[in-house]
């Protein structure tokens, strides 16, 4: 049965949505130049599965809702849209994560520093804070490389995120997804924030000859079930300090 299709007053919403958030990619240090990418998922006119995601090659102070791209779901990774318009070259990887996750509402896609220095080295993030439980669990996994834009991409990238909101992607990025456009930029540069902190205590741990410090399975386990009432997810509880 197809679903109610998004209203035109929400696509345009979310159209705009994209070019604000888009604008925010390269001050929040999770791109720079055109790299990046978002999107976000809706229902179509004719019920149809779709998304709405930014165009490819793009500078982002140039972008215009105009620009933003619908992409039909057509089967298993494959899609189809207009014929005057090119989605993101990454527009396979976010499919795939839409046709593999349901609760997927909005995916982002950048190269930020800190994160991209541990994907070069195949690193996942442990729970060095407990702030990692945001995306899902104790680890952040690093996907392994493929090239960009491929079928395989998608697969390893879907891989690395099962129970899991966000990953690492070897010598290339983050990807990152929650159930609104808003939450998938707070959880992208938490992520990004997170690469920072982790580099640094390898670096101090380093230099005198210690172990950077992680919090047990457990403990992020509890964390996960806490961060269920607070924050983007209930606007009336309190936050972590």
């Amino acid at each position: 049965m197809s679903a109610t299709p998004t209203r035109p007053d929400e696509l345009d919403a979310l159209r705009h949505a994209l070019v604000r958030e888009a604008n925010r990619l390269v001050p929040l240090g999770l791109a720079s130049g055109t790299s990046g990418n978002l999107s976000v998922r809706v229902t179509l006119a004719d019920g149809a599965e779709g998304m709405l995601i930014t165009p490819s090659g793009m500078p982002y102070e140039t972008l215009q809702p105009a620009h933003i791209v619908p992409v039909r779901f057509t089967g298993p990774g494959t899609a189809d849209w207009p014929a005057d318009q090119l989605p993101s070259s990454e527009w396979l990887m976010h499919l795939a994560l839409y046709q593999a996750r349901p609760e997927a509402g909005a995916v982002v896609h950048g190269h930020p520093t800190h994160t991209t220095v541990l994907a070069i080295q195949g690193l996942a993030i442990p729970a060095i804070h407990y702030m990692i439980a945001a995306a899902g669990g104790p680890t952040i996994r690093c996907a392994p490389y493929r090239t960009y834009g491929t079928p395989e991409l998608s697969q390893v990238a879907v891989a690395a995120l099962d129970g899991r909101k966000a990953c690492l992607l070897a010598h290339h990025g983050l990807l990152a997804f929650e159930r609104d456009l808003a939450k998938a930029m707070w959880l992208a540069r938490e992520v990004e924030t997170l690469a920072q902190q982790y580099l640094a205590a390898l670096q101090l741990a380093a230099a005198t000859g210690s172990r950077v410090s992680v919090l047990p399975d457990d403990e992020i386990a509890r964390v996960v079930e806490k961060f269920k009432g607070y924050g983007l997810n209930a606007r009336a509880a309190r936050a972590p300090d």
